[in-house]
């Protein structure tokens, strides 16, 4: 542990503007994007195009999300702390932790989601030449404008979350009403051409099933990261992050059910194949002509615009908490004494993501946030165990249901499913471990200078 001890709290603090629809919008905000239109067919191709046992793991991916959510809930309750995750692992396990998260959320994971929804969007409307220079220009405007503090950050995204589930239950209704498909929601074709025993090929096919819909659910750890300015963060948290994924997953269930009640299988079969992914697109022009897909085309837009501020507005409070204590660059642990946020950490994210944005293609930057976000992830579940024994006299105002069984099941879930990418897709594992070892190596870079300068 270090011994470098943490500089005293700006006299500017943050400010709490974030009620408790604010605290949903943040999170639903940030997990449903353009991905609820086209993420399916990632699943049903892990699943062998077998619907039943891709809505199993849609339920599943939703299940382990919440039982994530119960521990976040706990920690961000008891310990509302500005940084989220990066703090918490600070104080459970040794500061260069909770460092290499937040370093990888720099460099990496968490600027790469913002420049991979700055590209998506465009890419959305086929502007061509000019993708990447909108996805450019949407960073500097959304940063900017998050710059002016959290309450109109948290306005617009209030707004973008509705403007956006509105249009994906019409879909939803409109498809259950319209579809006429019997859905075939037995698994046995899951199975067919499987080598091995039954049920170790059920094991392995919804474990990797999992971790495409993970992908959408994606964000709802993003909450704790602005806990300092959650009104009465006691309750809010808690039903916000718990409230928030479960009505997300029975969106994500129903949505998915939707498309299989109007695509005939073998059509969406012959879709994929095709690489034609996008079956929620399909199913809202077959239900409401070319009405649909201008009205997916915007719900798209509302989506990804909605996701990309929720993370502008969420992450710079990672490099914030990194500074505090002298690790980081100092100018990143200061508020703004008139908007009260971080400006100088939301640029910096700002000029990574668009260096992101320069260098890379999107699917480049979606393959490398996955692994390192289950690691993490599985750190924060397990700190749980860990502040309830070093922290034994905090109080906590809400507490997970069924600990300890809950975090456990949480933890070795998230642990089982880093196993199966590592095993599915060691390229994209590793290189998630590159960047979180260098942040480790940067925090000891910075504890070395601050140990130089306490002698002086």
């Amino acid at each position: 542990m270090s011994d470098i001890k943490k500089e005293g709290p700006s006299e500017v603090q943050f400010k709490k503007e974030i009620g408790l629809f604010g605290g949903i919008s943040v999170i639903g905000g940030i997990m449903i994007g353009s991905g609820i239109f086209y993420l399916g067919s990632y699943v049903l191709q892990r699943t062998n195009m077998n619907m039943g046992m891709a809505l199993l793991c849609w339920i599943v991916g939703g299940i382990v999300s919440i039982l994530g959510g119960l521990c976040f809930a706990e920690l961000g309750a008891c310990d509302a702390k500005a940084g989220g995750m990066v703090h918490y692992m600070n104080k459970a396990y040794h500061p260069a932790v909770g460092y290499s998260f937040g370093f990888t959320s720099w460099l990496l994971s968490g600027s790469g989601s913002i420049s991979a929804l700055a590209i998506a969007l465009p890419t959305a409307f086929n502007v061509g030449s000019s993708t990447k220079i909108i996805a450019i220009a949407l960073i500097v405007i959304l940063t900017a404008y998050n710059c002016l503090g959290v309450k109109q950050a948290n306005i617009l995204q209030s707004v973008s979350m509705a403007a956006k589930i509105i249009p994906i239950v019409i879909i939803i209704v409109g498809a259950l009403i319209y579809g006429k498909q019997d859905v075939d929601l037995s698994f046995t074709s899951a199975f067919e051409n499987v080598e091995g025993s039954t049920f170790t090929a059920a094991i392995g096919m919804i474990s990797f099933a999992t971790v495409a819909t993970l992908w959408a659910y994606e964000g709802w750890t993003n909450l704790n990261c602005i806990a300092e300015e959650v009104k009465n963060p006691g309750k809010n948290i808690p039903r916000s992050l718990i409230g928030g994924i479960g009505v997300i997953m029975i969106i994500y269930t129903l949505f998915n059910f939707a498309i299989y009640k109007v695509l005939p299988h073998n059509e969406i079969v012959s879709m994929i194949n095709n690489d034609n992914l996008y079956l929620g697109t399909e199913v809202a022009k077959r239900v409401f002509g070319k009405v649909g897909g201008t009205l997916v085309l915007i719900t798209m837009a509302i989506a990804i615009f909605g996701a990309l501020n929720g993370m502008i507005l969420a992450f710079p409070r990672y490099y914030y908490e990194m500074a505090r204590d002298g690790h980081f660059f100092k100018g990143h642990g200061k508020l703004s004494p008139r908007t009260n946020v971080p400006i100088a950490a939301l640029i910096s994210q700002a000029v990574i993501a668009i260096i992101l944005v320069i260098f890379n293609s999107l699917n480049d930057l979606t393959n490398y946030v996955v692994f390192a976000g289950m690691l993490y992830n599985a750190l924060v579940i397990y700190a749980v165990l860990i502040y309830r024994k070093k922290f034994p006299d905090m109080e906590r105002p809400y507490k997970a249901w069924g600990y300890p069984v809950s975090c456990i099941i949480a933890f070795v879930l998230f642990v089982a499913l880093m196993i199966n990418t590592f095993v599915e897709d060691p390229k994209t594992a590793i290189i998630g471990l590159v960047v979180p070892i260098m942040g480790v190596i940067v925090y000891f870079i910075f504890e070395a200078k601050l140990k130089r300068e306490n002698k002086k």
